[in-house]
């Protein structure tokens, strides 16, 4: 099995529905990761019942398992742990931090949401390897996100930050380059990607692009 790495470049969400279901998921994570999408989170608002869950998460490390891209699990830790994921990402409304490493242990990943200041000041850096930071525009993936903070308000949270972080929220093509000129590791996607027609193509692009912007 392949050393996984934290490159958080781009850092590709999936949406079951927007893919299609688990198979539709996979084929998209195959397409994107050989065009360079650096980083992979299986995540599902409602659409997936718990073996569901696991069966993706299976899948989907099993796909990685020969590449150096970590597979990260939403919220679920217990999924995460049966699937032996790279990585658990989890919100302010899920497990504490301290509590999911215990949990997960030393070696794997794992990522922190923050969506204002007061959340950033109480990060515990020694427990988390990078923060997601959004959502910066209005998303219609996530139902209940926080509001958008802007590219000034990201700005403003990765001027003080003490661990690598990912923007995420409503970010595509068109505004990618203001992002990323912010200085953060990198970006997450979801229907950027997912559900779109040439998932190859449009991978290329926004590694392009965020290349361009650095």
């Amino acid at each position: 099995m392949m050393k996984k790495q934290l490159d958080l470049s781009l850092y590709l969400v999936l949406d079951p529905v927007l893919c299609g279901g688990i198979e539709g998921m996979v084929r998209t994570t195959d397409l994107a990761v050989k065009n360079g999408v650096t980083a992979v989170q299986l995540r599902s608002e409602h659409s997936l019942n718990r073996k569901q869950w696991y069966e993706a998460g299976l899948a989907l490390k099993q796909l990685l398992s020969s590449t150096s891209v970590p597979l990260f699990i939403n919220d679920q830790v217990d999924v995460a742990l049966a699937v032996d994921a790279d990585g658990v990402h989890v919100g302010q409304s899920d497990l504490p931090v301290d509590v999911v490493r215990r949990l997960i242990g030393a070696d794997k990943f794992l990522g922190l949401s923050v969506s204002n200041l007061a959340e950033l000041n109480n990060v515990p850096w020694n427990l988390v390897d990078y923060l997601g930071i959004g959502p910066v525009f209005p998303t219609t993936s996530k139902t209940n996100a926080a509001p958008a903070l802007g590219v000034a308000g990201l700005q403003t949270l990765v001027a003080q930050k003490c661990c690598p972080a990912v923007a995420i929220g409503g970010i595509n093509s068109s505004n990618l380059a203001p992002v990323v000129q912010t200085g953060v590791e990198g970006v997450a996607v979801v229907s950027a990607i997912c559900g779109q027609v040439d998932i190859a193509q449009v991978t290329k692009q926004l590694m392009t692009q965020i290349s361009g912007a650095k």
